[in-house]
């Protein structure tokens, strides 16, 4: 039996990553706090399985981390990623690496994380989680919440602060909706996702797994990351007409051999149709809503309040960072709780309307630009600006993926120095004319 703590009662909804570090970060902070997860419990359940993409954790996530000490788990467990790994058509690879030497990603299994940060939590003594525990009906201004529990019998349940963390189709925020003017909005891509497994060849990885591998084909492409286990999880994003076109396993070979050829041994013919045959197309949804939060009573997160699609990476590191930022209000406003939750969704919703932006701006970028001549040449201007002045040049991928620099200011700063570059090189080009025209001049006056 855990000692009773006499503090403010949070009810946190869902128990994943962002819901289990608020959890850790509010029971630091002396809170009682509840846990209700609609789900088994995944730290002791063989029936979870979880389809999600696979992540890659940034500055952002690590930050938040460090805050409460969970850092190092995920530093000695995370695959290290200094770059990317293109693979063309012809099968050649090329790497472009993310940033300066010693910047890189950890491609990270979600689901491990999620344990650890649930297990963090669950060690404090005012936290308790509460598995299958559906919420079917919420009453905000008494702050009571109902819930369908190991999907037979209903149970109330009273807090002060009610915390949503139960993703793009979250529940909490569908209560909200039904009570106040929240401003809100949702896109689908027309594109899907299937995730495929690449295993082990001979004991070892398949490919190399210093890198994010890249398959891109201008209209859809295919990315893979390492894990501990010597796999890698492959993630094909298509447009969904395409995955409809695909219906047999001879579809599934031709369809790679042509545009993935490469892959094809790698993953082994039989193993590849097993892998596609089977898993399930998915789908991907941007949401915006404003604000995050109503009164001092009800509060939300992550996905729930700003979905993203996952091709800046940054959907659990901005996550993490929105427990990271409330906490440093909580901090401010001496854990009055109204007041916090004012000042977050006012600095924060820019922020994240920004990086959903930016997400969907990448997907262009990586499924056809990081193969084009003109993206690299720009990609090693920017790294050599960089070099050069550190300081005051920064890349826009460094400054959202290796800095904690606010998302709205990143694209600020970014379009001042694409101005400065663009100015720098109508001059060096105006220089260069200058000095071909004065040579030809030269050499024709020689010639005579």
């Amino acid at each position: 039996m855990k000692e009773e703590v006499t503090a403010k009662r949070v009810a946190i909804v869902g128990g994943g990553l962002a819901g289990a570090l608020n959890a850790v970060y509010l029971g630091s902070r002396g809170y009682k706090v509840d846990i209700y997860e609609s789900k088994e419990d995944i730290r002791v359940s063989d029936k979870y399985k979880g389809r999600s993409i696979n992540l890659a954790l940034s500055a952002r996530g690590l930050a938040a981390l460090e805050k409460v000490g969970l850092d190092q788990m995920v530093k000695e467990t995370g695959i290290p990623m200094p770059g990317r790994i293109i693979h063309n058509l012809d099968g050649k690879t090329s790497f472009i690496p993310y940033g300066k030497k010693g910047q890189h990603l950890f491609s990270i299994s979600r689901s491990t994380l999620n344990k650890d940060l649930l297990t963090a939590a669950d060690n404090l003594p005012n936290v308790d989680i509460h598995c299958e525990h559906k919420l079917i009906a919420m009453d905000i201004e008494s702050t009571k919440l109902n819930f369908q529990v190991h999907g037979k019998v209903e149970k109330q349940v009273e807090a002060d602060v009610i915390f949503g963390n139960d993703g793009a189709h979250s529940v909490v925020r569908k209560e909200i909706l039904k009570k106040t003017r929240l401003d809100y909005s949702q896109q689908y891509i027309p594109h899907g996702y299937k995730e495929l497994a690449m295993l082990p060849k001979n004991g070892e990885y398949a490919m190399d797994p210093k890198g994010l591998h890249i398959w891109p084909r201008q209209t859809f492409m295919m990315i893979a990351l390492p894990n501990q286990d010597k796999s890698f999880t492959c993630t094909l994003f298509m447009p969904f007409e395409v995955f409809d076109r695909i219906k047999t396993k001879d579809d599934v070979i031709a369809f790679f051999k042509k545009e993935f050829p490469d892959s094809v041994s790698l993953y082994g013919e039989e193993h590849l149709i097993n892998e596609y045959m089977t898993n399930v197309v998915g789908s991907m949804i941007s949401i915006k809503c404003d604000p995050y939060h109503l009164q001092d009573k009800v509060i939300f997160f992550g996905d729930a309040a700003h979905a993203m699609v996952p091709f800046y990476g940054q959907g659990m590191n901005s996550a993490l960072e929105d427990v990271r930022i409330f906490n440093g209000f909580l901090d401010e406003f001496h854990d009055n709780m109204g007041l916090a939750m004012q000042a977050f969704s006012k600095s924060r919703n820019v922020d994240a309307q920004t990086i959903c932006d930016l997400s969907m701006q990448n997907y262009i970028e990586m499924r056809s630009l990081v193969s084009s001549k003109s993206f690299l040449i720009k990609k090693h201007v920017d790294n050599f600006l960089h070099w050069l002045m550190p300081r005051t040049f920064i890349p826009k991928y460094t400054m959202v993926s290796f800095t904690l620099t606010p998302y709205h200011q990143v694209v600020a700063r970014t379009h001042w120095q694409d101005k400065i570059i663009d100015r720098v090189t109508k001059i060096f080009g105006l220089l260069s004319v200058s000095l071909g025209v004065i040579l030809a001049q030269k050499i024709y006056q020689r010639c005579r």
